[in-house]
């Protein structure tokens, strides 16, 4: 394995690990609705339990409210009951064929509390990002001992790796930034 490949393939790992965190950020409650908070909600169908979306549409009403539109009319109570069991706090309400979820307004307490679960979530990342700068160090020095690469190439790679590194913690940092500004606003 070359240089270059080491440095492509921490890259595009560090690329996943964004990935995955931004996934995390949208399954953080703000004041505003979204489909996505239903993600983790899962519904009896048939015998096993399933992803609420894969027995429903979910849409946005409007800032506030969600949409769930069951494909089967029978589905619409277990779906009801499930978002109230889920640890969402959030109390659906049925009309007709469209449950309506209605996102509360957070109180000041419970926005500070989510900025502190958005930080830690931010600070897993980082040490994500750091765990693979560190395996893709390790494989230059590797290199470098098994004499397949010069000492000034590996010093270079390494400093190359350091500022990809650098790069993505200050992407994670202002995705946490933005979440939080998220959170406070009223």
């Amino acid at each position: 394995m070359a240089i270059d490949e080491v440095r492509t393939a921490v890259e595009g790992k560090m690329e996943q690990s964004i990935a995955a965190f931004k996934t995390t950020l949208t399954k953080v409650r703000t004041g505003r609705a979204n489909p996505a908070l239903l993600e983790t909600v899962h519904v009896e169908y048939y015998g096993s339990m399933v992803p609420l979306s894969q027995v429903a549409n979910l849409s946005l009403i409007d800032s506030r409210t969600v949409g769930i539109q069951p494909w089967e009319k029978s589905m619409g109570a277990k779906i009801e009951k499930a978002i109230r069991e889920s640890d969402l706090g959030l109390n659906p309400s049925s009309m007709g064929d469209l449950i309506r979820v209605p996102m509360p307004v957070m109180t000041e307490e419970r926005r500070k509390e989510l900025t502190k679960v958005v930080r830690s979530e931010g600070e897993g990342a980082k040490v994500a990002v750091r765990n693979l700068r560190r395996d893709a160090n390790d494989s230059v020095k590797r290199l470098e001992k098994d004499k397949l690469v010069s000492e000034d190439d590996q010093k270079r790679s390494e400093a190359e790796i350091q500022k990809i590194t650098d790069r993505f913690i200050l992407e994670i940092d202002r995705l946490v930034s933005a979440k939080e500004h998220d959170i406070m606003a009223v």
